[in-house]
Parts: C-alpha cells; sequence; structure tokens
C-alpha cells in the first residue's frame, strides 16, 4: 500500500480525501450525538442525492448539486421540527425518500450516462480528482471557522435549548446553523462512503470519543483522529483486497465500535 501510495497519484488523492472527511466528521459528529440528531443527518445525507442527480442531468460538478440540495433540507427540515414536532420523523423521512426519488430520477435520465449509481450511495473514494479536494477543503474551513465563532452559543443550543433560551439566544437561528454545518459535513463524507454509509462514519467515531472524554472540544479531537484511523485503515484493507473502501472503513469503524463497547463506560462530554 506504501509503495502504491507513492506511485499512484490517485491513491494520493484518495488518502488526501479521506483525511478531509475525518476533520469534518470528527468535528461535526460530536455534536450531532450530543445533539441525538442522527435522524435529521440521515434524511439530510439521503436528500442531497436530489441535488446529484439534478447536477448530474446539467452537467456540474454532483459534489456542488449535493452541498445546494444538503443545504436547502438542512433548512427545511429545520424548519419542520420547529413548527412541527408532532409530526417530525414522518415529515424527515418524507424529505429523505423525495430526495432520493429525485435523484435516482434525474441519474437514470443523464444524457450519456456512464456513472454508476452505486458510487454515489456508497462512494468513490478513489476517483477523487484534485477540484474535489480543493472543494473538500472549503468545507472543512467553513465548517471549523462556523464552530470557532459560534462555538458558546451552538454549546448551550446542544445541551440545553430551553436554558439556552432564557439566557437571551436566538435558540432557531443557532438551530440551523447547526444543522447547515452538519449538512456540509455530509457533502464532505459523500465522496468517502457515499450517502448510505454517511451516517455511520458520523457518528461512530464521536460515539466512542465521547465515552473517553471530559469535554466536548476533547471529544472533536479525539473523533476526529478515530476517523482519520479508521479511513486509513479501511482503505489500506479495501486496497489489499481488492474491495469497495467505502464499506470496508465502515466496516472497520463498526468493529472499533463493538470492541468498544466491551470496555468499561469513561464519563460523558459535558
Amino acid at each position: 500500500m506504501i509503495d502504491a501510495l507513492l506511485q499512484y497519484p490517485f491513491l494520493q488523492y484518495a488518502l488526501i480525501a479521506g483525511l478531509l472527511a475525518s476533520v469534518g466528521c470528527g468535528v461535526v459528529g460530536a455534536w450531532v450525538v450530543v445533539k441525538r440528531i442522527g435522524f435529521m443527518a440521515g434524511g439530510i445525507a439521503h436528500a442531497a442525492l436530489g441535488g446529484m442527480g439534478v447536477a448530474q442531468y446539467y452537467g456540474v460538478s454532483p459534489l456542488l448539486g449535493a452541498t445546494i440540495a444538503a443545504l436547502f433540507s438542512a433548512l427545511l427540515i429545520g424548519w419542520i421540527r420547529l413548527r412541527y414536532r408532532q409530526n417530525e420523523d414522518t415529515l424527515i423521512a418524507t424529505v429523505w425518500a423525495a430526495g432520493m426519488a429525485v435523484g435516482i430520477l434525474f441519474i437514470s435520465q443523464t444524457p450519456g450516462y456512464n456513472i454508476s449509481l452505486t458510487s454515489f450511495l456508497f462512494g468513490n473514494i478513489l476517483m477523487v480528482s484534485p477540484a474535489e479536494l480543493k472543494l473538500m477543503a472549503l468545507v472543512n474551513l467553513l465548517i471549523i471557522g462556523a464552530i470557532v465563532v459560534f462555538y458558546r452559543p451552538l454549546l448551550a443550543v446542544a445541551f440545553d435549548e430551553e436554558f439556552a433560551r432564557v439566557r437571551g439566544l436566538n435558540v432557531e437561528f443557532y438551530y440551523l446553523l447547526l444543522l447547515c454545518i452538519v449538512a456540509l459535513t455530509v457533502v464532505l463524507l459523500i465522496q468517502v462512503v457515499g450517502l448510505i454509509l454517511v451516517l455511520a462514519l458520523l457518528t461512530l467515531p464521536a460515539a466512542m470519543a465521547l465515552r473517553f472524554s471530559t469535554s466536548l472540544s476533547t471529544a472533536m479531537l479525539l473523533s476526529t483522529l478515530l476517523g482519520a484511523v479508521f479511513v486509513v485503515s479501511g482503505l489500506g484493507l479495501a486496497f489489499r483486497t481488492d474491495l469497495p473502501a467505502g464499506p470496508v472503513i465502515i466496516l472497520v469503524a463498526v468493529a472499533a465500535y463493538l470492541a468498544f463497547l466491551l470496555m468499561r463506560p469513561g464519563k460523558r462530554a459535558t
């Protein structure tokens, strides 16, 4: 793997993409687990397929389409949650299904269609281009910048919305901002593990990190390191066994998570 990495640029691009994705999944995954919005994150991820399908149909970068669709669905799902709490699960599932249906329809009608739907659903990290790496780096900067600038209000909203509201914070704004950050992270992970497996890589490293962290900032750092280990290990194993990289990365993460469950639980981040 190391010899091949030095010889083939596409493997170098894949490794860089994996490391960039681990930063996003590590930093934002901790918020997703603490806030317990995994189902919403899953809805955002699957709705992004609609944007990818439309972008592919009109000859635009699928990642750009995924970014627009993910942000739109994040705002829509957040608005639904704030306005219609009693029907939250049903409406999120509706957005989830509608986004995937639109994406599949547009992909099937794309003139000269030559990209497998599987690459969108399960990722194709070995096909990452330098332009996509630049987009992933930009998205990472936006995510980290937003977290740094709005860390304290986001922390208050993530742990106790009522307390944040009493303190005079605009809870709705910061909640929607958090969902938009999650949407950008989904875009980072799509190229690595695909739409279907995004939720696993977003939550598993964070869930492990939170067991052994006493603060959210520590959990974000540890989650990032764990994500990088899983991505690099999965990529190496996939290369050696000639298996799809996305599913192998997820299986590595799942195996590590099951091992963590057998260990004595640590303190949860507060």
